[in-house]
């Protein structure tokens, strides 16, 4: 009997509907079990690779994290070296402008002292010639006019005043006579 009542379970579980839900133990047990090996086997074949992996990614990013802010910084670095040379550069032209401009205006300065010392020489070698040559022509103009008078005298006298010492010796008294009376006649004024 006991043969016809495991039968009759059998039978009686197998006209029972079965809820798709609820799987049998049997099956639960086996799915378990499949379960736990292929997890084993992920967790010491793959996950390791996989963690691996992701390591190497995380460093690799970190990385180059580290390389931008590193890069940024001398990037910073060298712009403000290139700004401090600008601004050098900028201060080293305006003294150069500044250094050309009193070099300029001591050139003119030299120039015109120069043109000024020029302008005295030709003036004061104008002053020298004009002086000589009134020298001269006051000379000539006294051997003239001494001619002429010793000639006149000669004339008015009747007698031949061709003595040179003579000569000369009255006309130098008659010129200095009228310069004199010339000087007077300009300090009266």
């Amino acid at each position: 009997m006991e043969g016809t009542d495991v039968n009759a379970l059998i039978l009686a579980q197998a006209e029972e509907p079965q809820n798709p839900l609820v799987p049998h133990l049997d099956e639960l047990v086996i799915g378990l079990i499949a379960f736990v090996i292929v997890f084993g086997f992920l967790a010491k074949k793959l996950l390791p690779n996989i963690n691996k992996v992701l390591e190497e990614r995380r460093e690799a990013i970190e990385g180059g994290i580290e390389k931008a802010d590193a890069a940024k910084i001398e990037a910073e670095s060298v712009l403000e070296q290139y700004k401090a040379q600008l601004a050098e550069a900028r201060h080293e032209a305006a003294r150069m402008r500044q250094e050309a401009t009193e070099q300029g205006a001591a050139i003119i300065q030299e120039m015109k002292a120069e043109g000024q010392r020029q302008r005295e020489e030709i003036i004061a070698a104008g002053h020298a010639q004009i002086e000589a040559d009134r020298k001269a022509a006051a000379a000539a103009l006294r051997q003239d006019v001494g001619k002429l008078a010793t000639d006149l005298a000669g004339r008015l006298v009747g007698e031949s005043l061709e003595d040179h010492a003579r000569q000369s010796r009255t006309v130098d008294r008659f010129l200095d006579g009228l310069e004199d009376s010339a000087s007077k006649a300009e300090a009266t004024r």
